[in-house]
Protein backbone atom coordinates (compact mmCIF):
# COMPACT_ATOMS: atom_id res chain seq x y z
CA UNK A 1 0.00 0.00 0.00
CA UNK A 2 1.25 3.68 -0.73
CA UNK A 3 1.10 6.13 2.48
CA UNK A 4 -1.71 8.09 0.86
CA UNK A 5 -3.65 4.77 0.54
CA UNK A 6 -3.27 3.88 4.37
CA UNK A 7 -3.91 7.64 5.47
CA UNK A 8 -7.29 7.15 3.39
CA UNK A 9 -7.73 3.59 4.95
CA UNK A 10 -7.24 5.40 8.32
CA UNK A 11 -8.96 8.31 8.12
CA UNK A 12 -12.37 6.12 7.21
CA UNK A 13 -11.57 4.24 10.24
CA UNK A 14 -11.40 7.88 12.63
CA UNK A 15 -14.52 8.91 10.48
CA UNK A 16 -16.92 5.74 11.96
CA UNK A 17 -16.80 7.52 15.00
CA UNK A 18 -18.71 10.78 15.80
CA UNK A 19 -17.44 11.22 19.49
CA UNK A 20 -14.03 12.28 20.10
CA UNK A 21 -14.25 10.13 23.23
CA UNK A 22 -14.66 7.11 20.69
CA UNK A 23 -11.47 8.11 18.79
CA UNK A 24 -9.13 8.39 22.09
CA UNK A 25 -10.72 4.93 22.94
CA UNK A 26 -9.16 4.08 19.24
CA UNK A 27 -6.08 5.25 19.44
CA UNK A 28 -5.87 4.17 23.20
CA UNK A 29 -6.58 0.52 21.49
CA UNK A 30 -3.86 1.09 18.68
CA UNK A 31 -0.63 2.11 21.52
CA UNK A 32 -2.04 -1.43 23.31
CA UNK A 33 -1.38 -3.27 19.81
CA UNK A 34 2.06 -1.62 19.40
CA UNK A 35 5.07 -4.25 20.22
CA UNK A 36 7.17 -3.35 22.85
CA UNK A 37 10.69 -1.66 22.11
CA UNK A 38 13.37 -3.66 22.59
CA UNK A 39 14.94 -2.26 25.91
CA UNK A 40 17.74 -2.00 23.42
CA UNK A 41 16.32 0.65 21.68
CA UNK A 42 15.28 2.35 24.82
CA UNK A 43 18.36 4.76 24.90
CA UNK A 44 18.92 8.18 24.94
CA UNK A 45 19.45 9.33 21.79
CA UNK A 46 15.99 7.49 20.76
CA UNK A 47 14.28 9.70 23.15
CA UNK A 48 11.90 12.57 21.73
CA UNK A 49 12.83 15.77 22.62
CA UNK A 50 9.65 18.18 22.98
CA UNK A 51 7.39 15.25 23.85
CA UNK A 52 5.32 15.65 27.47
CA UNK A 53 5.75 11.80 28.00
CA UNK A 54 8.67 9.94 27.26
CA UNK A 55 8.99 8.36 23.52
CA UNK A 56 11.67 6.41 21.82
CA UNK A 57 11.99 6.03 18.32
CA UNK A 58 14.14 3.98 16.44
CA UNK A 59 14.26 3.12 12.59
CA UNK A 60 16.22 0.79 10.67
CA UNK A 61 16.70 0.03 6.86
CA UNK A 62 16.72 -2.50 5.18
CA UNK A 63 17.15 -3.41 1.35
CA UNK A 64 15.91 0.12 0.80
CA UNK A 65 12.60 0.42 3.19
CA UNK A 66 12.22 2.10 6.28
CA UNK A 67 11.04 0.67 9.11
CA UNK A 68 10.38 2.33 12.35
CA UNK A 69 9.61 1.09 15.77
CA UNK A 70 8.43 2.85 18.86
CA UNK A 71 6.69 3.08 22.10
CA UNK A 72 5.98 5.67 24.87
CA UNK A 73 5.08 5.69 28.67
CA UNK A 74 1.87 7.34 27.69
CA UNK A 75 -1.21 4.92 26.52
CA UNK A 76 -2.72 7.84 24.00
CA UNK A 77 1.12 8.81 22.81
CA UNK A 78 1.51 5.34 22.40
CA UNK A 79 -1.56 5.18 19.68
CA UNK A 80 0.05 8.18 17.93
CA UNK A 81 2.97 6.68 17.97
CA UNK A 82 1.37 3.54 16.38
CA UNK A 83 -0.81 5.67 13.97
CA UNK A 84 2.52 7.44 12.72
CA UNK A 85 4.28 3.52 12.30
CA UNK A 86 1.57 2.35 10.39
CA UNK A 87 1.67 5.43 7.77
CA UNK A 88 5.11 5.39 7.30
CA UNK A 89 7.30 2.25 7.98
CA UNK A 90 7.90 -0.10 5.21
CA UNK A 91 8.50 2.72 2.81
CA UNK A 92 11.49 4.18 1.13
CA UNK A 93 13.22 7.32 2.30
CA UNK A 94 12.01 9.36 -0.64
CA UNK A 95 8.61 8.23 -0.68
CA UNK A 96 8.84 9.13 3.34
CA UNK A 97 10.61 12.62 2.63
CA UNK A 98 8.37 13.73 0.14
CA UNK A 99 4.79 12.68 1.71
CA UNK A 100 2.45 14.82 3.32
CA UNK A 101 0.49 13.62 6.59
CA UNK A 102 -2.65 14.94 5.97
CA UNK A 103 -4.32 12.33 7.58
CA UNK A 104 -3.42 13.99 10.94
CA UNK A 105 -6.01 17.05 10.13
CA UNK A 106 -8.26 14.96 8.75
CA UNK A 107 -9.56 13.06 11.57
CA UNK A 108 -8.75 15.94 13.72
CA UNK A 109 -6.09 15.05 15.60
CA UNK A 110 -4.34 18.21 16.30
CA UNK A 111 -6.92 19.90 17.32
CA UNK A 112 -7.85 17.59 19.97
CA UNK A 113 -4.50 17.53 21.49
CA UNK A 114 -3.33 19.45 24.24
CA UNK A 115 0.02 22.01 22.80
CA UNK A 116 2.71 20.02 24.50
CA UNK A 117 1.36 16.38 22.83
CA UNK A 118 0.73 18.69 19.84
CA UNK A 119 4.38 19.88 19.70
CA UNK A 120 5.06 15.99 20.91
CA UNK A 121 3.55 14.51 17.63
CA UNK A 122 5.34 17.22 15.70
CA UNK A 123 8.90 15.96 17.16
CA UNK A 124 7.85 12.64 16.61
CA UNK A 125 7.12 13.59 12.69
CA UNK A 126 10.35 15.45 12.43
CA UNK A 127 12.50 12.70 13.81
CA UNK A 128 11.23 10.30 11.70
CA UNK A 129 12.04 12.71 8.54
CA UNK A 130 15.37 12.55 9.60
CA UNK A 131 15.82 9.05 10.14
CA UNK A 132 14.69 9.20 6.68
CA UNK A 133 16.76 11.81 5.35
CA UNK A 134 19.71 10.20 6.86
CA UNK A 135 19.16 7.17 5.31
CA UNK A 136 18.75 8.55 2.11
CA UNK A 137 21.83 10.35 2.23
CA UNK A 138 23.82 7.26 2.81
CA UNK A 139 21.95 5.12 0.15
CA UNK A 140 22.48 8.17 -2.20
Amino acid sequence: MTIDEIQEEIIEEFNMFDDWMDKYAMLIDLGNSLDPLDDKYKVPQNIIEGCQSRVWLNADLKDGIVTFQGESDAVLVKGIVSLLIKVLSGHTPAEILDTDLYFIEKIGLREHLSPTRSNGLLAMIKQMKLFALAYKSVNG
